[in-house]
C-alpha cells in the first residue's frame, strides 16, 4: 500500500471517535517495530520524524526510502503516513514535502499569532498542491522533544478564539492546541484543560492533536478522544521501553557485542508498547 496523507485517516478517526497514534522514528528499529505493530493490529499509523531524528537517520530522503522499502518487504496493507514533527520553518516543511513526506507540521507557535498564520498559510499552500496534509500548533507544549525546549512555566494554554482564527484563515487539516500536555516525562500529575478542549472543538471543525501522549492516564486520553482528539503523539514511552530492554540484555550478557542481540529485544519492546497504545487509542482493526 502506498504512503498516504493523514487527512482522511484522522477525519475518519474523529468521526468514529478513536485516536490514531503518531509514533516517532529514531532509527531503523523504530520503523520496523511500528510498522510491524500496525500490521499486527490492522491499525492506521503515523510515523513522526523530528528534524533532529531526520538528521540522525541521514536526511529526509533516507527516511522515506527506508520506510517505503520496509513496507514493501513487510507487505504492509494498513494506511501509513510519514509526518514531519515540529517543522521549524517553511523551508524545512518544503524539504520534507519534496523528499516524499505525506504530512508536515509547521510549528510557528513561538511567533505572534499573525506571523503564525502567515507562515502556516504558506506551508498549506505548498503542501496541498502535493496532496500533503498539514498540522499547525497554537500555544506552547511544555518540556523537551528533540531540538524543541519549552520550560513548563512558559507553556501556554491555547486561546479558543485565536484557534478559530488560525484554522479559518489557514485551512490546515489538523490542529494542535496546547492544553497542558508536555513532551517527555511528566513532573507531577498531567493536567489537561478539558473545558478549553471542548470549547475549541466547538469552534474548530478539525481533528485535534494531543502532543506529549506519554504518561497521560488512559481515562484522560479517552476523554480527549471523545472531544475530537484524533491524533495522539507518543515517543518517550517507546524510548524508555527500548532503553530498559537494551540495558537488561547487556546487564545479563556483559560480554555481548552483537548489536542484533540487544537492539532486537529493544525493537520488540517498542513493538509491544505501540500495540498497547493502539489498543488504548481504539485504532486496532480500523484499517
Amino acid at each position: 500500500m502506498p504512503l498516504v496523507s493523514m487527512k482522511e485517516m484522522l477525519e475518519t478517526a474523529k468521526k468514529e471517535r478513536y485516536g490514531v497514534g503518531q509514533f516517532n522514528l529514531n532509527n531503523l528499529e523504530y520503523a520496523q517495530a511500528i510498522l510491524q505493530a500496525a500490521e499486527a493490529e490492522k491499525s492506521p499509523v503515523i510515523l513522526g520524524v523530528s528534524e533532529g531524528a531526520g538528521r540522525y537517520i541521514g536526511g529526509f530522503n533516507v527516511v522515506v526510502d527506508m520506510v517505503k522499502a520496509l513496507m514493501t518487504s513487510y507487505g504492509t496493507t494498513v494506511p501509513v503516513a510519514i509526518h514531519l514533527d515540529h517543522g521549524s520553518s517553511f523551508e524545512k516543511c518544503a524539504e520534507a514535502i519534496h523528499a516524499g513526506f505525506t504530512s508536515v507540521m509547521i510549528d510557528a507557535s513561538h511567533d505572534p499569532l499573525e506571523e503564525n498564520i502567515a507562515t502556516t498559510k504558506k506551508v498549506v499552500e505548498l503542501a496541498h498542491i502535493h496532496g500533503v496534509s498539514v498540522e499547525a500548533e497554537l500555544g506552547r507544549v511544555g518540556g523537551q522533544e528533540d531540538d524543541l525546549i519549552v520550560e513548563d512555566a512558559e507553556a501556554a494554554y491555547a486561546i479558543p478564539s485565536e484557534c478559530k482564527q488560525l484554522v479559518d484563515e489557514t485551512d490546515v487539516d489538523v490542529f494542535a492546541p496546547a492544553l497542558g500536555s508536555v513532551h517527555g516525562p511528566y513532573k507531577g500529575e498531567p493536567n489537561l484543560g478539558f473545558d478549553r478542549m471542548e470549547e475549541i472543538m466547538g469552534l474548530v471543525d478539525k481533528p485535534l492533536v494531543l502532543h506529549g501522549g506519554t504518561g497521560i492516564p488512559s481515562a484522560d486520553v479517552k476523554k480527549a478522544i471523545s472531544f475530537g482528539t484524533a491524533k495522539i503523539n507518543v515517543n518517550t514511552e517507546n524510548q524508555i521501553a527500548q532503553g530498559e530492554a537494551v540495558r537488561k540484555v547487556l546487564a545479563e550478557q556483559p560480554e555481548q557485542y552483537d548489536p542484533r542481540k540487544y537492539l532486537g529485544p529493544g525493537r520488540d519492546a517498542i513493538k509491544e508498547t505501540v500495540i498497547g497504545k493502539m489498543r488504548e487509542f481504539g485504532s486496532s482493526n480500523r484499517a
